[in-house]
């Protein structure tokens, strides 16, 4: 048996989200604010908590304008009937397999039951949403009797000033914990009610909150562990590496109060109180080891006591640092190493006291479910991998019956090396979205996209290894053509869109050969997205022309089968099972003014705009090359586009191949320059007209002695200011900045984002 998935219902930003999980890790990632935090409190918090661990400021902000509105019915009105206020609802589905469900018999929702889905709801509401209006109706009308002696200038409101204010006091006598059992046959496959079912509350004795926390045994390790602060004043913020230790000691491991050997020899010697501690704390050192501490050249731990002999075993015990193997080597106290390390320890310890606090319980819950927040806080790169490969490991239990007990760990993480080290399938996406004036989250199972797209899945898993997985903490991702790209970039948005500095960008480097590729993954997270990638103009020819074209200058590409030779896509029918196997284009590199070029970039001809022939794309629109997913974000393609070019006097409507030509002619006069030699686009023998300037400049970066490598770091040595960003990016960059902005104010209504501004995660 294991956890399958939950449902959260109107928590903070969480307004409704399904969150599956893996039967071993997930993963929970997604950019800041996007509520990864609040999906671990609030499952923790209606299983071990109670209603004591909420207050109103948990409710997601769509219903505070429906308490507001609810404070001001008129309880005189015959048709209250079925009248409710909001309440935060935690649906829990078990996996449970033929040979568990005498666990979970209290659950079924009938002797008829069939399948492996048990489903329980919690739900946080109003005791009685009539009389929580009468009494803040009550509590307004006194309160107004009470201040009526008040001076008619008075700007002050006595309490409750709204029904939010009356709530924000009263709440935890109003609002209480109800059970309900679910009946699977009732929910679609996404978990969603059918019609308007409603469940059966869960009444009797032992309850709905006993039967949980007999199923189910929750641990948290926050994020906030405090190990760098060693000031004293700062009181229980502050907890050293020693003070953890010396707990997991006390409540875990082999005490020697009986062996009274053991105690003469800690009241006759200190030394044999430290070889003692050694011994116990052995396995743990060994399971640090397992996880590559202390590594080569980190120093040994060595657990040393601060022996008192009239307190024996409840003084602390000390962790030291040994500095070489010799008997008579020096040893620091552990405030003398690291916070990585410490931070592994402190970790590593916590998680096998959990496990051994849930081992040993007298009726022991079949599931442990523990959350671990940012573990790669303080650690080093290579550290976090070792720690995310091997934490499994750590929850394994000599001796248990895996068919009965099961444990399954959730992490939340910042990190891409974490995501580098397990792959897809345990990431669950938290994806920001807009919602009319509210923004939500919706949380997404990468493992659904693992098996939904098996044809590009390995290529983006190994690509995004080979690079990195920014991708999932992204406000946005940029894919740029290559390398030159993505080193001028920084500089390119300090120059037209400078506001993008202040946003969390992703910066793909993907080519125009694979950037189609990531169209799949891109709409699956609903990312907004720029792709920035040259026209590749080419000069079609038939097959076998090696004849005529030399072989080395021909590029091979392809065309959807369905491509017509116009340039654009025939409609494809949406209940097409099977895309025929697309065709083989031929072409050599050519300026796009050329009569009947195409492009061979996949990403213009597969994703945006999808068209082939340059033609089309000089004509394409606006919209053509914008695509809007599902969710509001959008996606948008900018290449080299026409504009004046002026050279010699003479001006002309151009643009360039790639970035490098298409920089020359934005930049004639600055780029032809005798001082810009080192850029390597000045044309030999100089260039009569634009046309001409354009032609010397294909030859130019067409030519096997140009480093677009060194052409990009000869512009970043330059004066910024002196040169123009081509105009394709430029706009671009624009769009996106614009569309960033447009997100950040599609947020709450000001009066209610004022109103919850301490609220942390909230839409």
């Amino acid at each position: 048996m294991h956890i399958h998935s939950y449902r959260l219902r109107n928590f903070r930003r969480l307004k409704d989200a399904h969150i599956e999980l893996a039967n071993d890790i997930s993963i929970f990632v997604g950019s800041n604010n996007s509520g990864k935090t609040s999906a671990t409190q609030a499952i923790y918090a209606f299983i071990t908590g109670g209603r004591d661990r909420f207050s109103l400021y948990d409710f997601n902000s769509s219903c505070w304008k429906l308490f507001q509105e609810a404070g001001d019915i008129n309880l005189a009105d015959p048709n209250l009937e079925g009248f409710s206020l909001p309440s935060i609802d935690l649906d829990l589905w078990f996996e449970v397999a033929a040979s568990d469900l005498y666990l979970v018999i209290p659950l079924l929702p009938s002797t008829a039951w069939e399948g492996t889905k048990v489903g329980i709801r919690i739900s946080l509401t109003a005791r009685s949403p009539i009389e929580l209006v009468r009494n803040y109706q009550k509590a307004k009308a006194k309160s107004a009797e009470q201040s009526a002696g008040l001076p008619p200038d008075s700007r002050y409101v006595p309490w409750p000033r709204s029904m939010t204010d009356y709530l924000q006091r009263e709440f935890r006598n109003e609002y209480e914990l109800r059970y309900f059992i679910l009946d699977h046959a009732q929910f679609d496959e996404s978990l969603c009610e059918i019609g308007d079912y409603a469940p059966d509350e869960l009444g009797g004795e032992p309850g709905g909150g006993a039967i949980l926390r007999s199923l189910i045994q929750i641990d948290n390790l926050g994020a906030q562990r405090h190990l760098a602060d060693p000031n004293p004043e700062a009181g229980g913020r502050s907890e050293d590496l020693s003070k953890r230790l010396s707990r997991f000691y006390k409540r875990n491991l082999q005490q020697k109060q009986e062996d009274h050997t053991a105690l003469k020899a800690l009241f006759d010697s200190e030394q044999a109180l430290n070889v003692h501690l050694d011994e116990v704390f052995k396995p743990l050192l060994d399971r640090l080891a397992e996880l590559g501490y202390p590594g080569i050249n980190n120093p040994k731990l060595k657990i040393m006591s601060s022996l008192d002999p009239a307190q024996v075993m409840n003084q602390d015990a000390r962790v030291h640092y040994q500095i070489g193997d010799e008997d008579d080597t020096a040893t620091l106290p552990d405030s003398y190493n690291g916070l990585g390390f410490k931070n592994l320890i402190y970790m590593v310890a916590e998680i096998l006291d959990a496990q051994n606090k849930w081992a040993s319980m007298e009726n022991r819950p079949p599931l442990h479910l523990i959350f671990v927040e940012e573990p790669e806080a303080h650690l080093h790169a290579q550290l976090q991998q070792v720690f995310i490969r091997n934490v499994l490991d750590l929850l394994k239990i000599d001796g248990d019956n895996r068919s009965i007990f099961s444990s399954q760990m959730v992490i939340t993480t910042h990190s891409p090396h974490i995501l580098y080290e397990r792959g897809f399938k345990p990431i669950r996406y938290f994806r920001r979205k807009k919602a009319g004036s509210e923004q939500r989250t919706e949380v997404l199972n990468l493992s659904a996209f693992y098996q939904a797209q098996p044809d590009d899945r390995d290529f983006l898993e190994r690509y995004l290894k080979l690079t990195h997985c920014d991708l999932f903490f992204a406000d946005a991702a940029i894919l740029v053509e290559g390398n030159v790209e993505r080193l001028l970039l920084p500089v390119m948005i300090q120059k037209v869109a400078k506001p993008l500095r202040s946003a969390c960008l992703c910066i793909l480097e993907v080519g125009g050969a694979f950037g189609h590729r990531f169209q799949s993954l891109i709409e699956f997270l609903g990312l907004t997205t720029l792709i920035i990638t040259d026209i590749d103009s080419v000069a079609l020819v038939a097959e076998g022309a090696g004849g005529v074209v030399d072989d080395e200058e021909i590029q091979e590409f392809e065309v959807p089968a369905d491509t017509e030779e116009g340039g654009g896509m025939q409609a494809r029918a949406a209940e097409e099972p099977v895309a025929p196997a697309p065709k083989k284009k031929y072409g050599t590199a050519c300026l796009p003014r050329e009569e009947g070029a195409a492009t061979s970039n996949q990403t213009l001809i597969k994703w945006l705009p999808g068209k082939l022939t340059i033609e089309a794309l000089r004509a394409a629109s606006d919209a053509d090359k914008t695509h809007e997913l599902d969710d509001g974000a959008k996606v948008r393609v900018a290449y080299q586009t026409e504009r004046a070019v002026t050279w010699n006097g003479a001006t002309e409507n151009l643009y360039g191949r790639t970035l490098e030509e298409d920089f020359g002619l934005e930049n004639p006069e600055w780029s032809q320059g005798a001082m810009r030699k080192q850029l390597g686009l000045i044309v030999k023998g100089g260039a009569a007209d634009p046309v001409a300037l354009a032609e010397g400049l294909h030859k130019r970066v067409s030519g096997k002695s140009f480093d677009k490598t060194k052409f990009a770091l000869a512009v970043l040595t330059e004066d910024e200011h002196e040169w123009n960003v081509p105009t394709y990016i430029r706009d671009g960059l624009v769009w996106l900045k614009d569309e960033l902005q447009i997100e950040r104010e599609s947020g709450m209504p000001e009066a209610v984002r004022i109103e919850v501004a301490a609220r942390g995660e909230h839409g």
